[in-house]
C-alpha cells in the first residue's frame, strides 16, 4: 500500500470510524462497515503494516491536565546545513513542551506548538530553547487566546 488510491471505500470508512473513536470494538467497526470481524481486522492490520494507521491514542484536554497555555513559536535560523537540521531535530525532540514541530517553507524556518502551565513556564522553556539551539536569528512567540477548532481527524 503506497498511496491513497489503494484505500477503497470500506478502508476509508474504517479510518473515519477509528479517527473519531479508536476505542470502538472490532465488532462495532465491522458491523458499521458491513463486514464480519475477521476481514475487518485484516484490513486494519494491513493499514497498520502499511503505515496508514500510525498509532491509536487518547486525546487529552490540555487545560484539564494543567497545560492551558498554547504558544506557537516561529523560528528563523541562519544555518540550513544538514548537521544543524539534525541537531535541531534532536534537541526539540527532547523537549516535552514541544508537541509539534514543523519545518516550513517561506519566511519562517520552523514552527513549534508548545504547551505549558503558565508564562513563567514558557519563559523557562524559551530560555532553554534559545540556549540549546545555536544560530537562531529570530524567535517569535504567538500566544493562543482561544482554540476555535481542534481535530486530529483527517478529511478522508
Amino acid at each position: 500500500m503506497t498511496g491513497a488510491a489503494e484505500l477503497d471505500l470500506t478502508d476509508r470508512e474504517i479510518l473515519r470510524l477509528i479517527q473519531r473513536d479508536s476505542s470502538l470494538s472490532l465488532a462495532a467497526i465491522a458491523t458499521e462497515v458491513g463486514l464480519t470481524p475477521t476481514p475487518c481486522w485484516k484490513r486494519i492490520r494491513r493499514m497498520e503494516a502499511a503505515g496508514v494507521i500510525t498509532a491509536r491514542v487518547a486525546l487529552l484536554d490540555p487545560a484539564r491536565v494543567g497545560l492551558p497555555l498554547s504558544v506557537f513559536v516561529a523560528l528563523e535560523t541562519g544555518d540550513h546545513s544538514a548537521g544543524w537540521i539534525d541537531a535541531f531535530a534532536r534537541t526539540v525532540s527532547t523537549m516535552p513542551e514541544v508537541v509539534e514541530c514543523w519545518r516550513m517553507g517561506g519566511d519562517v524556518d520552523y514552527l513549534l506548538r508548545v504547551v505549558v502551565q503558565d508564562m513563567p513556564a514558557y519563559d523557562a522553556f524559551y530560555r532553554r530553547l534559545t540556549g540549546a539551539v545555536p544560530g537562531l536569528r529570530n524567535v517569535t512567540s504567538r500566544f493562543a487566546m482561544e482554540r476555535v477548532k481542534a481535530t486530529t481527524a483527517l478529511p478522508i
